[in-house]
This record gives C-alpha cells, sequence and structure tokens, in this order.
C-alpha cells in the first residue's frame, strides 16, 4: 500500500501576527502554531527573555510589554506593528487569574484582574483595528474563558473580566464587519499551563478531567489549532463567536 504524501500547511504563508502573552502556555502554542502556518509572528509578553526564546523558537520577534500599563501597551503594539508592516491577525492571549472569594476581592485586586485582562485587550484591539481598517481586512481573536459562560465561585473578578473580553469582540464584529474585520473569542475549560498552576492539586486535575466526556483536560496545542482555524480563511463567515473548547464541559 502506497503512504500518502505528508502535506504541509500554509494556511497563514505572509500573514502578519501578533500574538500578546506569547512567553509561554497557550500564547507559546499559538505562536508556534500560527509561524508553523506561514505568519511572521511577533509576541508581546513581559517576559523578556521568556519572550525572546519563544519567539526565536518560532523565527519570529518579541516586544517586551506591561499590559497593566495603557500608554506601554499601546507603545508596544505600535512597535509591533511598525516591524511587521501591518497586522493581518491579533491573539490576544494575555492574563493573570487568581482565586479570590467574593467578599475578599479588593478594589486593587479588582482593577489589575480587569487592567490586564479586559482593558488591555480593548487597547491591542484598538490599535490593531486601525491598521487593518487601513487594509481592509484582519482578524482579531481573543481568548475568553469558560468561567465567561458559567461564571466561577471563588474567582468572580477573573469570570468578570473573561465575560468583558467575550463583550469586547462582539463588538468588534458588529463595529468593524464592514471593514472586513473578523473578530471571535476562544472560551478554554481546563488547560494545564504555568497560569494557576499553584491554585491546583493532583485531585482537582482528576476531577476535572471526569467533568469532560472526553475524560481529559486541553492542552495548549488543542488552543493553538482552534486559533489557526479562526485566523485562517477557512473560518471566513465566522464573527463574533464566544467558541467554547471545553471537552463538553459546557455546551451553550
Amino acid at each position: 500500500m502506497t503512504t500518502p504524501p505528508v502535506t504541509t500547511i500554509s494556511r497563514l504563508a505572509g500573514r502578519k501576527a501578533i500574538v500578546t502573552g506569547g512567553a509561554r502556555g497557550i500564547g507559546a502554542a499559538i505562536a508556534a502554531r500560527l509561524a508553523g502556518e506561514g505568519a511572521h509572528v511577533v509576541i508581546l509578553d513581559r517576559l523578556e527573555s521568556e519572550s525572546a526564546a519563544s519567539a526565536a523558537a518560532c523565527g519570529g520577534r518579541s516586544v517586551t510589554v506591561n499590559l497593566a500599563d495603557a500608554v506601554d501597551t499601546a507603545r508596544a503594539m505600535d512597535t509591533a506593528i511598525a516591524s511587521l508592516g501591518g497586522v493581518d491577525i491579533l491573539v490576544n492571549c494575555a492574563g493573570i487569574f487568581a482565586k479570590t472569594p467574593l467578599l475578599d476581592i479588593t478594589s486593587e485586586s479588582w482593577d489589575a484582574m480587569l487592567d490586564i485582562n479586559a482593558k488591555a485587550t480593548l487597547i491591542t484591539m484598538q490599535r490593531a483595528a486601525a491598521a487593518m481598517i487601513a487594509a481592509g481586512s484582519g482578524t482579531i481573536i481573543n481568548m475568553a474563558s469558560m468561567a465567561a459562560k458559567k461564571g466561577g465561585g471563588l474567582e468572580a473578578h477573573y469570570a468578570a473580566s473573561k465575560a468583558a473580553v467575550v463583550a469586547l469582540t462582539r463588538a468588534a464584529a458588529q463595529e468593524w464587519g464592514t471593514h472586513g474585520i473578523r473578530a471571535n473569542a476562544v472560551c478554554p475549560g481546563y488547560v494545564l499551563t504555568e497560569m494557576g498552576a499553584d491554585t491546583r492539586s493532583p485531585e482537582q486535575i482528576a476531577g476535572w478531567s471526569q467533568m469532560s466526556p472526553l475524560g481529559r483536560l486541553a492542552s495548549p496545542s488543542d488552543v493553538a489549532d482552534l486559533v489557526a482555524f479562526l485566523a485562517s480563511d477557512e473560518s471566513s463567515y465566522m464573527t463574533g463567536q464566544a467558541v467554547n473548547l471545553t471537552g463538553g464541559m459546557v455546551m451553550h
């Protein structure tokens, strides 16, 4: 029997992509996947050495940024867009997570969560959209969470920030669609990454795995697969969606 030839996927050949939070975890997997499909990638992250290593691994570049600072976020986006000569794909993957009882959430911790998870998303979208409108096309993919849809006991400020990401995504889809810009959000369930590692135990991981009909948790590559699809022309009629990637833990 003849073995079929291996097909190299190049759905994003020559496209210019910016990935926030690409130094490690899900963001690094996304940056590598987009580059593997032919995109030119710039990573934005506060972790300078890890960001540089992740960018080097996928043949891209990195820009160090403090996403909690609105001015620095705008500066980093402008730098990335200029270095690429435009932007076709924006993936907002940077974020923070914390578990705190609702009664114990302080104004400061609320602001920190919303600044990075929601306000930075707004600013990066605005800077990217200006360039995309001028070009007549583009796609924005924002990382939300299962918590945006089902809430989150002990993580109310995180759930609220991710619900805000979904709302921003839908507003962008409605406002910018006439300019050829698509915007979608990804709502992962449990993905084992560095973020939140100190809030889970092996027993919790086993319990969460049983919540999925598939019997497992997601890997960063599962998320990267979906992002690559949403970035490609194969999803050209998808916009304004908050796509579940939860292994069946959420089905609406």
